[in-house]
């Protein structure tokens, strides 16, 4: 019984032996299979490393033809700027100072810029410079302002604006006239009376002008103007026995002649392309003409038999209906702007004209006065984007007035001559003031005239 129980008991503990080789066995089989394992996990995270790195490479590119597009439109930003270039060289500075204002169509919300591509829709370098970046300046066909030193602007009013022009004139001038009414018994020796008069003439003149737009190349204008003259005549009798002087003043206000005016311009300039801007003024004679004026005179003027033949009271208007065809050009030079006026008055002749004298009325029958060819130049230039200053030379030459078909006694061919210098300064991008001074370089022409202009764009 004993031995049946060690046997037993060895049975089991033999049992448990072989159990425990087996458990072990099955155990070590997992940590041996793991070095079989390590090439298959390299492989994968090698993989996963070349998928990075391919990636990588792919954000490399992208990064890369950003960058390219970049310079592509650093360069269309060189060539926008050669264009602004080359656009104030042919407008002028002060037009593109307006523009800077906030005139240009290509800015604020109305600028266009193309968005950066999506990463994977990389474009190649060359059609990414063909790309357009912005939006070029747009073209203005309108000619460079110009200080204004004449009544023709060189720029048009734009399509749909009303510019309301108040303007102040003031004129000077003075001459010496000596009269000979004798005759002489050798030379230098004058039987009779020597005359010798001052005559001093101030003229103010006050004009309100309106120019509307129809097209950016039309426009109309009216002006009307309030006149006030004032004439002094110092004169003396030599050889009469007087000692004094005799002094005539005379004066007349009122409503000068109104004129209408209708510009166009014929093309588009550009730089060193010159502008042309034609136009027609006519003159109606809305104010006191010089035959509705008294004269001191008892006879005929021309004779003065009696009187001393001047006008009692000034006119204020010429007393003609007049037409004016004339062209303006200019001619933008950077950094200048030339520019020049061509034209040529034509006086219509009065039929059945009556002169009122101090003790009654002359007639005078069909009266033409002298028609007028004037010319004149001259050059602008911008001081800074709101200054501008010109200077230009005006010669006009007058007619002979004749009378019922014969040239007037005393009447004759006059060449008036005058300087000018204008400046210009814009106060806001609708009212700019201009300044005018002329100086008479002939005997006849105005010693002085002064104008002060002040535009307002409505």
């Amino acid at each position: 019984m004993e031995r049946k129980r060690w046997l037993w008991s060895a049975g089991c503990a033999g049992l448990m032996l072989v159990g425990g080789w087996a458990g072990a066995q099955e155990a070590q089989a997992p940590a041996s299979s793991s070095p079989g394992d390590t090439p298959a996990s390299s492989a994968a995270i090698r993989k996963r490393l070349q998928e990075q790195d391919e990636r990588i490479n792919a954000m490399r590119q992208q990064i890369d033809a950003q960058v390219a597009q970049l310079g592509a439109m650093r360069k269309e930003l060189a060539q926008q700027q050669a264009d602004y270039r080359a656009l104030r060289h042919a407008v002028g500075a002060q037009e593109l100072a307006q523009q800077r204002g906030g005139n240009l169509g290509g800015s604020g919300a109305n600028a266009s810029t193309e968005p950066m591509p999506a990463p994977g829709a990389v474009e190649p370098v060359a059609a990414a410079q063909e790309q357009t970046v912005g939006q070029a300046p747009p073209t203005d066909t309108r000619p460079p302002e110009v200080a204004p030193i004449s009544n023709q602007p060189g720029v048009l009013t734009p399509k749909g604006k009303l510019v309301i022009e108040p303007s102040y004139q003031f004129g000077y001038s003075s001459a010496d006239q000596v009269d000979l009414v004798g005759y002489t018994v050798i030379p230098a020796i004058l039987i009779g009376l020597i005359d010798v008069r001052t005559v001093r003439t101030t003229t103010q003149t006050t004009t309100l002008t309106a120019r509307y737009g129809f097209t950016n190349r039309f426009e109309l204008e009216v002006r009307v103007p309030y006149v006030w003259t004032g004439s002094n005549i110092v004169s003396r009798e030599i050889f009469t026995g007087t000692a004094t002087n005799n002094v005539l003043s005379s004066s007349g206000s009122g409503l000068g002649d109104i004129e209408a005016t209708a510009r166009y311009q014929f093309n588009d300039g550009g730089a060193d392309k010159p502008y042309f801007v034609g136009w027609f003024r006519f003159k109606s004679r809305t104010g006191t003409d010089p035959f509705e004026v008294t004269t001191d005179c008892v006879t005929r003027c021309v004779e003065n038999v009696t009187g001393t033949g001047l006008p009692l009271q000034l006119p204020t208007g010429s007393g003609f209906y007049s037409a004016q065809p004339g062209m303006t050009w200019l001619l933008p030079s950077d950094p200048v702007v030339f520019f020049g006026n061509l034209s040529y008055l034509y006086n219509f002749e009065r039929h059945g004209v009556w002169e009122d004298l101090v003790l009654g009325r002359q007639y005078l029958g069909n009266v033409r006065i002298g028609n007028v060819g004037d010319v004149s130049i001259g050059m602008g230039f911008a001081l800074n984007d709101k200054a501008t200053l010109s200077i230009g030379y005006d010669q006009s030459f007058i007619g002979v007035t004749k009378e019922m078909g014969q040239t007037v006694p005393g009447s004759t061919k006059i060449w008036l001559g005058q300087l000018l210098i204008g400046g210009a300064y814009r106060l806001s991008p609708t009212r700019t003031v201009n300044f005018t001074l002329g100086a008479g370089v002939t005997r006849d022409t105005p010693d002085v005239l002064v104008t002060v202009r002040v535009p307002m764009t409505l």
